[in-house]
């Protein structure tokens, strides 16, 4: 993975001196709030409902085992003694106080941390496949890319004051999309044309929050080194074009809809025409340079484990379910890739507490070659075990809540943290997240279900993707009371489709029994081989609506 070299440090040192200045500066009373407001976000900084949150930024995910131990120091030392982790796969603190934010982020910076522009209007983090580098069925590893992307994005002038929030994620496998890209302001699909050439499907005009969209192809096939030149002439489109009068209509899907995706293309193409053969523009030695922080670990020449792994999965069945829910295929024979879910019923799905953050680091150094992945369905993987070291490692991962063998299941819950923190929520989201999986706690009973996508946001901001739920949450607010809106049908993948609201929102007590509703209309309705989205898209809304409101 990438390493900073001096460059990279002295400009981390330098941040931290600024952003300690400008805190005291605040503190003192020397800046406003609306003066300390873009500074503080632009170092991922909020103020939140009870208190200051921090948002770390985890580029594409990837997290060595010392930042592991140094976040479960930090939040030990700083925090409550836990950390989210987010649907942009950042790590979020929310109890830091704000005197103590730059030595924070200073001991971030001691370890190639940092937590420039996880907020602002500005180009966020860039996201990623979990199991890029790893998975059997990736076009070329994206992480190269996504690092050329973080350099080239963070403190570009020209973007720091974006009409709105911007978000890119690149994905590289032909079969599965698990970045989620036809929802971001950017998408970037990895191809190959037919001369097998390397290059990108640009999806440009996604996202959700309170018009939600699915990003539009406005090119289908971008070569490889035209990369940031292309990427520059959006962002330049879409910073002299977008809206600034509404921060409701700024984001940049309102302006490929108004402009429709062909006429925002066509801008797009009239600018690159003109930045295209500019110094920004990639060379093979570049990409080689870039592609060097990502070469395959040391992998050892193995065999296929597949006899020894048979005969324990027979003698345990808990192993059995976990190797099949939690385990994928690795490109290298005697290798797999593992997920640790933190969705273990009763576990604030994403929360991770300083000590589990210890020990995923020892995990990583001693089954993992010292790394591991953050993901945006708020789990952890670790993408290299050697396949004779599963059944050890899942007896580890027992004791620390991380075995819970329902990956892709309905208690696998995508959720934001909620009116019990944030102070933009209307409703709570942890309780309402428990409650279901109290209620659905009998793993053969999900796994007859099959795979289903639930996602609980507590305001319209959506952090927690309920509109690429195939059964999403919203919290609203009625009349100063807390309730829940319910929407069907929506998808993060390859067939990416946005949920339709159900009809009026529930209680919070009756949502249990509301998802179990919906659910036995699934089990009624399906045919044997239809997962739940696939009932839907065939039976439509109506005879879910009936049943839950009859």
């Amino acid at each position: 993975m990438y390493v900073y070299d001096e460059h990279d440090r002295q400009i981390a040192r330098e941040r931290v001196a600024q952003f300690r200045d400008q805190t005291e500066r605040a503190l003192a009373g020397e800046l406003s709030e609306e003066e300390f407001l873009p500074l503080r976000l632009q170092n991922g900084l909020y103020v939140q409902r009870l208190a200051p949150m921090l948002r770390i930024c985890v580029p594409y995910g990837m997290l060595r085992s010392e930042q592991l131990r140094r976040l479960a120091r930090i939040t030990r030392d700083y925090d409550k003694g836990y950390a989210h982790v987010t649907t942009r796969t950042n790590i979020q603190l929310n109890w830091p106080n704000l005197e103590d934010v730059p030595d924070i982020l200073a001991e971030l910076a001691e370890v190639e941390m940092h937590a420039n522009q996880t907020s602002g209007n500005c180009i966020r983090n860039t996201t990623t496949d979990p199991f890029s580098g790893a998975h059997l069925d990736e076009i070329a590893d994206p992480r190269p890319y996504c690092e050329i992307i973080r350099q080239w994005s963070t403190f570009h002038p020209e973007f720091a004051f974006l009409p709105r929030k911007f978000k890119i994620a690149v994905n590289a496998s032909e079969h599965t999309d698990r970045a989620a890209i036809r929802v971001h302001d950017i998408g970037l699909q990895m191809v190959r044309n037919s001369a097998g050439e390397l290059g990108f499907r640009v999806h440009v005009g996604g996202g959700l929050g309170r018009t939600p969209m699915v990003g539009p192809v406005i090119r289908e096939f971008l070569p490889e080194l035209d990369l940031l030149t292309y990427l520059e002439s959006i962002v330049r489109v879409y910073n002299r074009y977008g809206r600034r009068d509404n921060k409701f209509k700024a984001r940049i899907k309102i302006l490929v809809k108004a402009l429709s995706p062909e006429g925002f293309a066509e801008k797009v193409e009239a600018e690159w025409q003109q930045v295209k053969d500019s110094p920004t523009r990639l060379t093979p030695d570049v990409v080689s340079h870039f592609q060097q922080y990502f070469t395959e670990p040391d992998y050892q020449v193995l065999e296929n484990a597949t006899d020894t792994l048979a005969s324990l999965r027979f003698d345990n069945r808990q192993f059995d379910q976990w190797l099949t829910h939690n385990v994928a295929s690795h490109k290298k024979p005697g290798y797999a890739i593992v997920t640790l879910t933190l969705k273990k019923t009763g576990t604030p799905p994403g929360d991770v507490t300083d000590y589990q953050l210890e020990q995923i680091a020892d995990l990583a150094d001693e089954f993992s070659f010292g790394e591991a992945r953050a993901t945006h369905e708020q789990n952890i993987v670790l993408a290299d075990v050697r396949q004779d070291q599963l059944f050890e490692l899942w007896q580890r991962l027992v004791p620390l809540g991380f075995a819970t063998a329902n990956l892709n299941t309905l208690t696998d819950i995508i959720c934001c943290p909620g009116g019990d923190f944030c102070a933009l929520a209307n409703a709570k989201s942890i309780p309402v997240a428990q409650a279901i999986q109290d209620r659905f706690d009998d793993l053969d009973y999900l796994y007859d279900l099959g795979p289903i996508d639930l996602n609980i946001s507590g305001c319209m901001n959506a952090c927690g993707h309920h509109h690429v739920g195939n059964i999403g949450v919203l919290g609203v607010d009625k009349r100063g009371e807390e309730f829940y809106q319910v929407s069907l049908g929506g998808s993060s993948h390859h067939d990416a489709s946005i949920g339709k609201i159900l009809g009026p929102s529930f209680a919070q007590e009756e949502m249990p029994e509301v998802i179990s509703r919906l659910i036995n209309v699934y089990v009624d309705h399906r045919t044997e081989e239809e997962t739940f989205l696939d009932t839907y898209r065939r039976v439509g809304l109506a005879p879910f609506k009936e049943k839950v409101y009859a």
